[in-house]
């Protein structure tokens, strides 16, 4: 089998982003000029598109809910998708504001029976964990009476 027919096998079963495809065919023992042709190949036949699977992987997500910005950055990253793809694919699919979601996540977390009454310190790693801003979880704290009364202006605001 070619790397390129090998390429569009494991396309077959799922979208991959370029560096995902080509770490699978180097690992399988393809040689690295073969790679990038096949690769080339594949996205110039519009087959691979990590700007449209980047999108299509944070819709995916968000359907799933609860995750924040700066979670699905870091998915997007690791599964080797660029800075400035990731960027421009969270701020069209994100809202600015991520505390309504931040309040979905927090209330289906609260829900299960074990963690009734859990501590604020456990919702704020919980939404923390997520990928929540550090200012949805603030003021998700305060409005269960629990978060400091104003966020530490020290603190870096991350969206």
């Amino acid at each position: 089998m070619t790397c390129y027919e090998k390429a569009v096998q494991l396309l077959g079963v799922r979208p991959h982003f370029r560096a995902e495809l080509e770490r699978k065919l180097a690992a399988r023992g393809f040689p690295p000029a073969e790679i990038a042709a096949a690769l080339d190949r594949l996205q110039s036949q519009g087959y691979l598109d990590d700007r449209r699977s980047a999108a299509d992987f944070v819709t995916a997500r968000l359907g799933r809910g609860g995750l924040g910005r700066r979670r699905l950055a870091a998915e997007l990253a690791r599964r080797g998708v660029g800075s400035e793809v990731a960027a421009e694919t969270l701020a069209a699919l994100l809202p600015d504001d991520d505390l309504p979601a931040a309040r979905e996540a927090a209330r289906r977390w609260s829900t299960g029976s074990a963690r009734k009454g859990a501590a604020a310190a456990a919702l704020a790693r919980h939404l923390e964990r997520k990928g929540f801003s550090r200012r949805a979880i603030v003021i998700l704290l305060q409005e269960q009476g629990s978060g400091p009364e104003e966020p530490d202006p020290e603190a870096p605001e991350d969206t």
